[in-house]
């Protein structure tokens, strides 16, 4: 098979939250696309009737065989796990799973000659900025595990693309909120620690109450501020970067955020707003290693991939994330 040839997807971690978005829209569009996922903590149902592999992106022979045999240009690599708190308690589980096994991913692509990745990076990588605002090239400086083996694998996507014909987009997600607007698959994660599920899960009496981490901070209301963006840009950001590397662009690396934020505070209102419900919220002390507000500088990749946001709006983030969370309430994965 010539490289011309070549137009299949490999989505590595494709039926986690983000990736499942992201498969059903490059889907929708007529890509063609093939997951692989080993299941642990995403969900069949996710994609529908989308290829699915089952396996570890760590299985070189594996991973090998289904950039040869299906005739892949593109990884995009999600596959990785993503709980800091664990990644503080764990962190070997952090390095091998989140760097050895990209590592081993990039061994594999070379082999078989995919020359386009687009990985899965974060904003944990700048750790604390200390003006809030987060940059391309603000100082890196993560803060724990998660970080750490983010950074270092967008570090071998760097050394790798002056090495070698590999080019790549690295994306660093700011705050990942949100379900499929038309409800069809949403965030399913359990235990989940992210705010606006956390909250919507107990709007819906999932949860007794939701903890505010610190509320004496130097922000308006004393709580933290993040920069929270739908998944559903998010996932478009990543069809605009397979877009990009297939037409030949050079490798880059870009946050996906709004350039704006919201407190602890109004998400908690937002979700009330939307759910006429009162919630039960608890005041805790800070958490260690919690910047008062991370925001992303996001021009670079409006200007790069031509990227513009359509679901910017804190009510419609949660109002699909509500949905989602009484969808579960009736139907659990």
């Amino acid at each position: 098979m010539t490289q011309a040839q070549r137009n299949t997807i490999l989505v590595t971690g494709g039926a986690g939250y983000i990736g499942s978005h992201t498969v059903q829209q490059l889907r929708a569009r007529g890509d063609r696309v093939v997951v692989l996922d080993n299941l642990v903590t995403g969900f069949r149902q996710s994609l529908g009737d989308a290829p699915l592999v089952v396996g570890d992106v760590g299985d070189s022979a594996l991973v090998e065989r289904l950039l040869i045999e299906e005739g892949v240009d593109t990884v995009v690599h999600f596959a990785a796990h993503t709980i800091v708190p664990e990644s503080v308690a764990d962190p070997l589980k952090y390095y091998g799973n989140n760097t050895c096994q990209t590592r081993s991913l990039l061994a594999a692509c070379l082999k078989a000659g995919v020359h386009n990745v687009v990985f899965s990076s974060t904003a944990a990588v700048y750790g604390i900025p200390a003006s809030g605002l987060a940059a391309e090239d603000s100082p890196l400086a993560p803060i724990n595990p998660y970080g750490t083996s983010k950074l270092m694998s967008e570090w071998m996507l760097r050394d790798l693309s002056f090495a070698s014909p590999l080019r790549h987009i690295a994306l660093r997600y700011f705050n990942v909120a949100g379900s499929d607007p038309q409800g069809r698959i949403g965030q399913s994660t359990r235990k989940a620690t992210l705010l606006i599920k956390v909250a919507c899960e107990a709007s819906i009496g999932k949860r007794s109450h939701v903890s505010v981490y610190g509320s004496d901070y130097d922000t308006p209301d004393g709580t933290g501020v993040r920069d929270y963006i739908h998944v559903a840009d998010l996932a478009r950001a990543h069809l605009n970067a397979v877009d990009h590397l297939r037409a030949g662009g050079a490798s880059h690396v870009l946050n996906c955020g709004y350039g704006h934020g919201y407190s602890v505070r109004e998400v908690l209102r937002s979700v009330e707003r939307v759910s006429g419900r009162a919630l039960t919220v608890r005041e805790e002390p800070r958490r260690a290693g919690d910047p008062p507000s991370l925001i992303a500088s996001a021009d670079r990749i409006r200007q790069v991939l031509g990227w513009t946001p359509q679901l910017d709006d804190l009510d419609g983030i949660v109002t699909s994330s509500l949905r989602w969370e009484e969808q579960l309430a009736r139907n659990p994965w």
